[in-house]
């Protein structure tokens, strides 16, 4: 099965080329225009847009996927809406798509580059994120720190900057600037959006985090789930939720503000599988979050999963 593996795709690419010329011949059609006419809107046309792309030995288009890859991470969403128009024109000359023979084309293989650059442009930004350092020097982090704390415990104040308090969110220490070293700011954010665009979801995570026997460290755990989304991201898996996501809800790109929504939806979907797990203790953290890992993956194989991120709580 393994030299099957190996060799497959490398027959594949030798065919593929008479494939393809029997397929235009054929159909009359481009790959990407039978890509965009014949594959369901969503993770399933994206993919398959941007694997052709990738293949594609054309010299133009080689240059324009260059183009697009420099200019992307630091598009505006103005700029980033210039790319598919940009990608329609170099393609329909380099392919002879006639507009006016062929009208859907433009808009269909648009939507697809801009849902796949805005995705490259959301690994940047959330790279970003992660690489900029918690300070405790800086204002705005501390404030945001603060924030978090005043949203899941409203009802008691913090009697210091320092204090064992934190721990009772789930920090490891007196000062919670030391467990963000990992995923940086990034962690923080995620913790603090989960906080306050998902109060009662974030403390109904809390109250049972909080379970005498088989409660967990709520932040500790929430930083590792950090760690998984970003994975997920920069990984590729999430694209398949996340071009689901553009396509059902007829968004442009994704933002940073779905990535936390996917964090959210971790968050709530962990505490759910955790509690259903019956751990014995937390000594079972590591082998309950792997599993956890493992379904989430086993989901984004499937070309039409798309996370539900409004979370309900159904009861404490």
């Amino acid at each position: 099965m393994f030299i099957l593996d190996k060799i497959l795709p490398f027959i594949f690419s030798y065919i593929r080329p008479f494939i393809k010329w029997f397929l235009h011949v054929f159909t009359r059609l481009s790959e990407l225009q039978r890509i965009c006419y014949g594959a369901r809107a969503g993770a399933s046309r994206c993919r398959q847009i941007e694997r052709s792309l990738l293949q594609s030995k054309q010299p133009e288009i080689k240059t324009l996927l260059r183009e697009l890859d420099e200019a992307a991470p630091y598009a505006s969403d103005k700029e980033l809406l210039y790319f598919a128009p940009r990608a329609v024109q170099v393609v329909s000359r380099v392919k002879r798509i006639k507009n006016n023979v062929h009208p859907d084309f433009g808009r269909l293989f648009g939507n697809c580059v801009t849902t796949i650059w805005g995705y490259k442009r959301l690994m940047h930004h959330v790279e970003e994120l992660r690489a900029e350092s918690y300070d405790s020097e800086n204002l705005e982090h501390e404030q945001k720190l603060l924030q978090l704390w005043q949203l899941l415990m409203p009802e008691d104040p913090l009697t210091g900057r320092i204090s064992k308090q934190w721990q009772e969110i789930g920090f490891q220490g007196d000062d919670p600037k030391t467990d963000f070293r990992g995923m940086g700011m990034l962690g923080l954010e995620n913790l603090l959006y989960f906080a306050s665009a998902y109060n009662d979801a974030a403390k109904h995570v809390l109250l049972h985090s909080m379970h005498p026997t088989v409660g967990y460290t709520y932040a500790i755990v929430g930083i590792n789930l950090t760690a998984l989304a970003f994975n997920l991201l920069r990984t590729g898996a999430a694209k398949t939720h996340f071009y689901n996501q553009v396509a059902l809800h007829k968004q442009n790109f994704s933002t940073i503000e779905d990535f936390h929504k996917l964090y959210c939806y971790l968050f709530f979907e962990f505490d759910r599988f955790w509690m259903d797990s019956s751990p014995r203790n937390i000594m079972d953290f590591r082998e309950v979050y792997q599993a956890f890992e493992i379904t989430k993956l086993e989901a984004l194989h499937n070309e039409s999963t798309i996370f539900k991120t409004n979370l309900v709580v159904e009861s404490v």
